[in-house]
């Protein structure tokens, strides 16, 4: 009789086993494509220089660092760094949310967490900040020490989380994924902390591989901040640095939330899984069902997780290059009914993001620019919101990582925060829900 230990290595090989076959099926079933994956429907630029009041920031960023032409620290906080979208109350608005600022807990002290309202115009092609609110914690929920610890309002900073994800509930209150912890957090609709963040469980599965933790927990949580140095917070973690819950999903019946972690374990040896669980709204507790989305490279990373009915999500997969070494920009379809035995999910391709059909002529070729003409593509090293606009219509934004990035016109600026909408060559099963 097989130890418990060996039964688990054999269920691990088992599951390592579907998600190669579903890795290299997506694969073969994407394939090389001549013709273009979908069709450019609309283009709007919000220029990488926008800012917004509120205090200087930048001062932690190292000056050194190639800021594309930028001085730091800037005079006020700069909108950028979009990690996901939401339709606003206001028709033709919407609502777009900042990650952690400049991309690590040490520099972003002095970058508020926000979301803002924006305006496309679609025939300008342009994006315009009509308002936002900030992620604050007044009445002192979060039981750990913050940047604004001492102040009346308590304003979140880059510092205290990382955000990549978020979703509006029926009553009126967002959820927020983030990389930090990784936790949940829940605010009201202006950004006021409503409960102390939620520690991420893992299934029974994982957990030879969780260091005898009882989250998982990445090096910046804040469970490991007395700790000596780096190495000591990545000895004493389970999870990867930056890779929490870049994807966060909402089913369109507006009862469960779907988390979806960047990255594995550390000691996963099937370091191209990534874990989904599901999350009871009613009860405020994960339900201990799971899946697993298998990304065709370890290199790779997903950039966010979307709902088209209770069963269908889109997930953003991305290689790490920008530019002309910007290769791997996709939009996949993962069907929780289609789950193995195993919880892992097939994926099939919905859009190549890099292989667009400009046939409205939306885009002109730009000297010293990259994807912009009849084949047009989304050169960026993060692209992390997807929102379908109907059946055959995605919203898709690049986080522009400002001032740092510059995928578009590489060595020339600094990139823009772009808003495309991608006409699909099929429809989707799209059901809205709330």
């Amino acid at each position: 009789m097989l130890s418990g230990l060996s039964q688990l290595r054999v269920l691990s090989s088992i599951v390592v086993i579907s998600l190669l076959v579903i890795a290299i099926l997506g694969t073969a079933l994407v394939g090389a494509q001549n013709e273009p994956s979908a069709t450019l429907e609309g283009f709007a630029v919000l220029p990488a220089d926008t800012f917004a009041e509120g205090p200087a920031s930048g001062a932690f960023i190292d000056p050194t660092s190639n800021l594309n032409g930028r001085e730091v620290p800037f005079a006020s906080q700069p909108v950028q760094g979009v990690s996901a979208i939401l339709p606003a109350d206001t028709e033709g608005n919407w609502l777009i949310m900042s990650d952690n600022g400049f991309g690590a807990k040490g520099n972003s002290a002095d970058f508020h967490l926000r979301v803002y309202e924006v305006n496309i115009d679609w025939e300008a092609q342009s994006v315009s900040v009509v308002s936002f609110f900030e992620l604050s914690d007044p009445d002192s929920l979060v039981p750990f020490p913050i940047v604004n610890q001492d102040t009346e309002d308590r304003i979140l900073t880059g510092a205290d989380f990382d955000l990549e994800s978020f979703r509006r509930t029926a009553d009126g209150t967002f959820w927020f994924g983030e990389e930090f912890g990784p936790f949940l957090l829940q605010t009201d609709a202006t950004g006021r902390i409503l409960r102390a963040p939620i520690p991420t469980p893992y299934p029974e599965v994982l957990a030879a591989y969780a260091r005898g933790l009882e989250y998982v927990q990445a090096p910046q949580n804040p469970a490991f901040v007395e700790l000596a140095d780096d190495a000591a917070r990545n000895a004493a973690a389970n999870h990867r640095t930056s890779r929490g819950f870049e994807g966060m999903a909402l089913n369109t019946s507006g009862t469960m939330l779907y988390t979806m972690l960047e990255g594995s374990l550390v000691d996963d040896p099937f370091a191209n899984r990534l874990l989904i669980q599901e999350f009871d709204l009613a009860t405020a507790e994960y339900t201990g069902r799971y899946f697993f989305y298998a990304m065709n490279s370890f290199s790779h990373a997903i950039g966010e997780m979307t709902a088209i009915n209770d069963n269908q999500f889109l997930v953003i997969e991305r290689d790490g290059g920008e530019g002309n070494a910007a290769v791997f920009k996709r939009i996949f379809l993962v069907d929780l009914t289609q789950a193995g035995p195993d919880g892992s999910l097939p994926k099939r391709q919905i859009v190549d993001l890099m292989n667009i059909g400009d046939v409205n002529g939306l885009t002109t070729p730009e000297d010293g620019a990259i994807g912009f003409g009849e084949v047009f593509t989304f050169p960026f090293v993060t692209i992390e919101s997807v929102y379908p606009v109907d059946a055959s219509t995605l919203l898709v934004v690049n986080d522009n990582n400002y001032p740092f990035s510059s995928g578009r016109r590489p060595g020339v600026d600094a990139d823009n925060t772009e808003f495309i909408l991608i006409g699909l060559n099929e429809p989707l099963e799209l059901d809205m829900g709330m």
